[in-house]
């Protein structure tokens, strides 16, 4: 595999993931829409998309949506219009079920080959190499960026058959979003119930709310810092994006559809730049 490395989107996620695999001795080369985005990094900024085409054999995107992925592959200077021939197009934005086939047929016709690799985790583990990371599609493209992976999770599930790692990473976030919207409930009623809130998250840390979501959220949670790691607008259209899923499939939507009607919530009072853990602050300031 070619030393020479690209990396698409800086976000919270995408700098975390970005910074591991420098710091594990990767030559990065990156693009990102906003440049400020890169400042720290010890990387080479590419002058847009399809420069960095011409320049990377293994091509990472770390994005918001399935839009935003639509628009780096064929917006102005987009991706696809540089030489992507023989590259390997690692995805691991989390997409929407019904987009992801077209990404496959457009990394074709410009003889590059996607393979989806949406992750499991945020900005701590990404930049401690212990995300969990669901890949799927061709498996030399699999092959290929396997060392990349490797850097960047602990765990790491291949499945040969087309769209099914992106359909698990929803239904890895139906649970994500149930789990923190009830967590942050019984939070706000242990606390009602006169408890200190930390205490309230130890008990529940000790019997039925032990969980990665919790361990992963309890600071944030008794400090009431919700700077961003996992935005409440990632976690809301990760849950609109598993309704519909779920839709398609002909099956119900019901524990999680309580958590998406949480998270519109949180999204019409503009608090879903911050950490999905906001909804906490959300759920607090309710009354029956």
């Amino acid at each position: 595999m070619s030393a020479n490395t690209g990396f698409i989107g800086l976000g919270h996620l995408g700098r975390a993931m970005a910074g591991r695999l420098i710091g594990q001795g990767t030559k990065l080369t990156v693009w990102n829409r906003t440049p400020g985005r890169a400042e720290g990094l010890r990387a080479k900024a590419a002058k847009s998309p399809a420069d960095l085409a011409g320049q990377c054999d293994v091509i990472f995107l770390c994005l918001f949506d399935s839009e935003a992925v639509r628009e780096v592959f064929t917006g102005p200077e987009g991706l696809l219009s540089g030489n992507c021939r023989g590259k390997v197009i690692v995805d691991c934005t989390t997409n929407h079920f019904e987009a992801v086939p077209g990404f496959y047929g457009l990394a074709a016709q410009a003889g590059a080959i996607y393979l989806e690799a949406p992750v499991l985790g945020s900005v701590v583990p990404a930049s401690q190499g212990e995300l969990t990371i669901v890949a799927g599609g061709n498996e030399t493209a699999f092959g290929r960026a396997r060392s990349l992976l490797d850097k960047l999770a602990k765990n790491i599930f291949y499945f040969p058959t087309p769209m099914t790692a992106t359909r698990l990473k929803l239904v890895n976030n139906m649970v994500l979003g149930s789990f923190m919207a009830t967590i942050a409930e019984a939070a706000v009623l242990g606390e009602a119930c006169g408890v200190e809130r930390a205490k309230v998250l130890e008990v529940l840390g000790s019997g039925a709310g032990n969980s990665g979501v919790l361990n992963a959220k309890r600071q944030k949670l008794i400090e009431g810092d919700f700077a961003p790691h996992f935005s409440a607008a990632a976690i809301a259209k990760d849950l609109n994006y598993a309704q519909e899923l779920s839709r398609a499939l002909n099956r119900p939507f019901l524990m999680a559809g309580m958590a998406r009607e949480v998270y519109s919530l949180v999204q019409r009072r503009g608090d879903d730049t911050r950490d999905l853990s906001v909804v906490f602050e959300v759920l607090q300031g309710l009354t029956k």
